[in-house]
């Protein structure tokens, strides 16, 4: 609980301090403040004694000539302890056109704060000095193997805020906590989750049309505070309980053999461009922490009004040191880097080989095992899937998204690029000297359509985001099934459940690291908006009413995640050589249309089958049909005895079947493959 202190200056001495690290640090009889600005000219530090006041209770200045080494800034304040509530402020040049932006009448965040309060997002937020090793705490830890893991992208508020949740602590850490049983059920190994920084959520100048009610920054894509979990997610907003309950929704994962990783978005702030807040970088040092064109203003690369000068030598070690934090002292397993491209430009904006923070984090010796996830493009033309950083990189792969999606939707000319996803991209990946693993495979994100609305609408419905539908990714391939959004329709709506079952075998059915988007499994819907980014109310919340509604799809969701489990071929390191593995077996993949003969990869047809040998999958042989067309077909299967494991045409529980109610083979010359539709067959005597 944060307790309103008492301040007097008079019990207060103001000592030189060390200058290094950065940051608020507890010692015996005070704390020592570490602040970088180059430029400043003044500096102070403000003491408050709420979260709540408007002025400090305590201005203390640094003196220039003893509390200043190099362009760090340093103060031992005697009589301070852990609770401390501070900011600073900064004096300098106001010179727009040289990058220098001080204003003496702001409150500044220190960068390197653990734990912010107050009003941060207007603009009024204050920094908690916390004494770390008090609230320490062990827990286990395992770490999954890329080729095993099957990731869970969710909003931590999202997932439970909703009151069909049935949790006791809705929105917040403690929540997710609630659903960890449910995840492992699922058979997830990671949670991958929006960005859990504290954030500038207010200030975006969108209006609800129908309200008017100013809109807030749900996802999170605008932080503020690289070092701080949110206070939004607390079960007690305000009283400094982030570090806590983060550490308690970590430990609890980890308990359960899942691992955490973050959304984390180095690419911007929430500072915004010249008309934006100033909160903290821009008013410490704004030419060291943007990048700026020679008149002095915000280059845009994020699409957010600033981008980060990621590759300055003292932005790339802040960058390094969040990371670093994050994973020794809040235990996070991994990174996935929002707009990774961005940290590849340089101090001009020009996108660089081996550019030297990519290279840095991923040779960083704390970082070492973690999990590197980037989203290798920006909002600036840049585009790198298959060629970001080196071998400990993967990368979400976009073109995987969009090329089962226009497989799917029958789009012609598209059976060669959905083999080369359903085998780990070799077009992408293989000439780079990287594995399947190094693709994070994904049909939806948190970013674009849930997989309900991907075949319910072919256009995008923005307009409760305030900006008469201009937003959002226009092309989305999608397929509404013949309806524009929810229907009656049972035909239609049976033909949408078997094209979401149909994304999702892919999903889990390919050479590669999965990812889904956490809802998917039950149905869950955003009304046909794509960029729901604005939206903390019902499109965004998961409504848990849809879980026993779409039982079944749920059930098939989590039956091909363990189907995947127990065929280690998916999960295989090595691309598909065509060739057998050993003498007088098959080879490890074969190609065939529907009618049994080599594919003609440039024809406009789609239909495609692929048999997978057994030598390679543990014993079992696999051979998968895939129909995106309007006509059922009827596939040549090779000879031997076959059970039927999946079906997304079948009826449940036939759609697919699991160890317990497998069938005994039997002998088929052919298998019906109804219209938009794919099967799966099985079978453990054809090992030569």
């Amino acid at each position: 609980m944060l307790d309103r202190q008492r301040l007097d200056r008079k019990l207060l001495h103001a000592l030189p301090g060390h200058p290094y690290p950065l940051g608020a640090w507890v010692q015996k009889g005070g704390v020592r403040f570490v602040v970088f600005s180059r430029h400043a000219t003044r500096v102070s530090l403000l003491l408050f004694e709420s979260a709540d006041d408007m002025l400090p209770a305590v201005e203390l200045p640094f003196d220039p000539e003893r509390h200043r080494t190099g362009d760090i800034w340093s103060l031992f304040v005697q009589g301070l302890d852990a609770g401390t509530i501070y900011a600073y402020r900064m004096d300098g040049p106001f010179d727009p056109e040289s990058g220098h932006r001080f204003d003496a009448d702001r409150t500044l965040l220190d960068p390197y704060a653990t734990v912010l309060v107050g009003d941060v997002s207007g603009g009024h937020g204050k920094c908690l000095v916390v004494d770390d090793d008090a609230i320490w705490f062990d827990e286990p830890r395992r770490e999954v193997e890329m080729d095993r893991t099957i990731i869970y992208e969710t909003h931590v508020r999202g997932l439970t805020v909703h009151p069909s949740s049935g949790v006791a602590c809705p929105g917040t850490y403690l929540g997710l906590i609630e659903k960890i049983d449910y995840l492992k059920d699922l058979g997830v190994t990671a949670v991958d989750l929006l960005p859990v920084h504290e954030v500038g959520e207010r200030g975006l100048g969108r209006f609800d049309p129908q309200t008017h009610e100013e809109l807030r920054n749900y996802w999170g894509y605008n932080t503020i505070g690289f070092f701080a979990p949110t206070d939004l997610y607390t079960t007690s907003p305000g009283e400094g309980l982030q570090l806590v309950e983060f550490r308690e929704m970590v430990g609890a994962l980890h308990s359960a053999g899942i691992e955490v990783i973050l959304d984390v978005v180095f690419n911007h702030t929430a500072e915004g461009n010249h008309n934006g807040r100033t909160l903290s970088f821009r008013g410490i040092d704004n030419a060291i922490y943007y990048l700026l064109d020679e008149q002095g203003q915000y280059l845009n690369f994020s699409g957010c009004g600033n981008t980060m000068n990621c590759n300055h030598p003292l932005v790339r070690q802040y960058i390094i040191d969040s990371l670093q934090h994050w994973v020794t002292s809040m235990h996070v397993d991994g990174f996935r880097f929002d707009l990774a491209s961005i940290l590849g430009r340089d101090r001009k904006g020009r996108v660089v080989e081996n550019a030297p923070l990519i290279e840095t984090i991923a040779e960083d010796p704390l970082l070492r095992r973690v999990k590197l996830i980037a989203e290798a493009w920006d909002a600036g033309g840049a585009y790198q899937v298959g060629s970001f950083g080196d071998g400990r990189w993967a990368e979400w792969n976009g073109r995987f998204r969009d090329d089962v999606r226009r497989f799917w939707r029958g789009d012609a000319h598209t059976r060669s690029d959905f083999a080369s996803r359903l085998t780990g991209s070799s077009d992408l990946y293989q000439k780079a000297g990287r594995s399947p693993v190094h693709s994070i495979n994904f049909v939806t994100a948190h970013d674009g359509f849930t997989l309900r609305d991907l075949v319910s609408y072919n256009e995008k419905h923005n307009l409760d985001n305030g900006e008469n539908n201009a937003d959002g990714q226009r092309e989305n391939f999608s397929w509404n099934c013949g309806v524009e959004g929810e229907t009656d329709d049972p035909a239609i709506n049976a033909l949408r459940v078997r094209m979401r079952k149909n994304h999702l075998a892919a999903l889990f059915l390919s050479l590669g690291v999965p990812m889904m988007l956490g809802g998917d499994e039950f149905g869950r819907t955003q009304r046909g908006n794509n960029n729901a980014y604005c939206q903390d109310n019902a499109i965004s919340w998961y409504d848990w009413t849809l879980l026993e509604a779409n039982r079944d799809l749920h059930r098939f969701c989590r039956e091909a995640i363990r189907f995947r489990r127990e065929n280690p071929v998916f999960m295989r390191k090595a691309f598909f050589t065509g060739q057998p593995v050993r003498a007088a077996a098959h080879p490890d993949i074969l190609w065939f249309d529907a009618s049994g003969r080599t594919p003609q990869w440039h024809e406009s047809e789609s239909d495609l089958a692929c048999r997978i040998d057994g030598s390679v999958n543990a014993g079992t042989s696999l051979y998968l049909m895939f129909n995106p067309s309007d006509k059922k077909l009827l596939f040549r299967v090779p000879e031997g005895r076959w059970s039927v494991r999946i079906d997304t045409a079948a009826s449940p529980p036939d759609d697919i079947v699991s160890m317990h109610g497998l069938r005994a083979g039997s002998i088929l010359d052919t298998y019906p493959v109804s219209p938009r539709s794919m099967a799966v067959l099985s079978s453990n005597d054809l090992i030569a």
